[in-house]
């Protein structure tokens, strides 16, 4: 008998889902061999300097990366700045974005001593390290990327500039990046593991091509963590460029007033429902993080006060949440430049260090150094 079509699952969908509950799974092993063992393992992690961070950013990977690192994770922490211009035509002015980057890092009590810090464009190995990773992988596989599908759609939908080549090849200089220091543990959201594979196929395909007797590379496991997204206070998701974030340098009137102006709705029961109730399951969320609670505990709490009391509650676990991440960043900042260039100079000496032990590696190993 034929299978209904409009009841059959996609193919693509069961195999996510699979992968999904797999990654999920092994994340739970990892966290108890992190428990047991942090010197295992490695971590890549970073993001794009495109603008200060903020409140997201903050609860989403800022605070898990901290944790890790108070585990005793080696932890190398990338400023993507290269990957700024893969979807822009200019990367505006990247030495102060960078600086408020850094800020932000030290504010939520990232630690220099202990977790690398360093920039795209200062490792020029890690970088080459694209021209054999790129002999690995497929047009049709970069094109299944979901950041490269995403962007194709876009730049169609613009007309008007079509997707540039580095955001193209983007997900083999995500790989360079991790692989280059090999990093055996990626913090990821279930979402992004698409991203991680293509890093996993470029590992696994050189050593089967290239180091058949002792896999030089390993393959990097990801590390699902709650990636929750957070919305601004316009319902919308918070973002740098919609002006409706909370970025972790603004003063404390800045928050009052960013928690007054957030959407609710008309009930007035306080209910963790985010499906159902999205702006009032996000402020749960926010104000459940920094009082180190769960959303729906503090639904509870707050009841049929209903929204005002709601925000009353949110706003004081932020601000005294925050008020000591403030501190740090004051205290960084008033540092002067001059530190935060020596945090980044260190950062990119280490990973210029083991960048170009690898590059010389990898030449060895394809047999060009003559």
């Amino acid at each position: 008998m034929n299978a209904n079509p409009t009841t059959t699952p996609d193919r693509e969908q069961v195999h996510s889902t699979e992968s999904v509950r797999t990654a999920r799974e092994r994340s739970t092993v990892l966290e108890q061999q992190i428990t047991a063992d942090p010197s295992r393992f490695r971590v890549l992690t970073g993001e794009r300097p495109t603008g200060a961070l903020h409140l997201g950013h903050l609860i989403a990977t800022l605070d898990n990366r901290v944790r890790l690192q108070a585990q005793g994770v080696e932890i190398f922490l990338i400023v993507a700045d290269y990957q700024v211009i893969t979807d822009r035509d200019v990367a505006g002015d990247l030495p102060a974005v960078v600086r408020e980057v850094l800020l932000d890092y030290l504010a939520a009590g990232i630690d220099p001593e202990a977790t690398t810090i360093f920039t795209h464009s200062a490792v020029p190995a890690l970088n080459q390290l694209l021209l054999p990773f790129l002999s690995l992988v497929t047009v049709s596989e970069l094109e299944r990327n979901p950041t490269v599908k995403a962007e194709t759609a876009a730049a169609e939908k613009r007309g008007r500039r079509g997707m540039s080549g580095l955001m193209f090849t983007y997900p083999v200089h995500q790989a360079a990046d991790i692989l280059f220091c090999h990093a055996n543990l990626v913090p990821v959201g279930q979402d992004q593991l698409p991203h991680l594979e293509i890093s996993r196929t470029i590992a696994r395909r050189f050593n089967n091509r290239h180091a058949a007797d002792q896999p030089y590379f390993p393959e990097p496991d990801a590390l699902i963590v709650p990636t929750p997204t957070i919305l601004g206070n316009d319902g919308a998701k918070m973002s740098k460029s919609a002006g409706n974030a909370l970025e972790i340098r603004a003063s404390e009137d800045d928050t009052v007033r960013f928690v007054k102006r957030a959407k609710t709705d008309s009930e007035r029961h306080i209910t963790y429902e985010p499906d159902r109730r999205p702006e009032i399951a996000n402020l749960l969320t926010i104000g459940a993080h920094f009082a180190r609670t769960t959303p729906e505990a503090l639904a509870e709490e707050v009841g049929a006060a209903g929204a005002g009391r709601l925000k009353q509650v949110v706003t004081e676990a932020l601000v005294e949440g925050l008020r000591p991440m403030r501190a740090r960043r004051a205290e960084a900042a008033e540092r002067g430049p001059e530190y935060l260039r020596a945090i980044l100079a260190r950062g990119n000496q280490r990973a210029n260090e083991i960048a170009n032990r690898t590059l010389e590696d990898v030449l060895k190993l394809m047999q060009m150094r003559y």
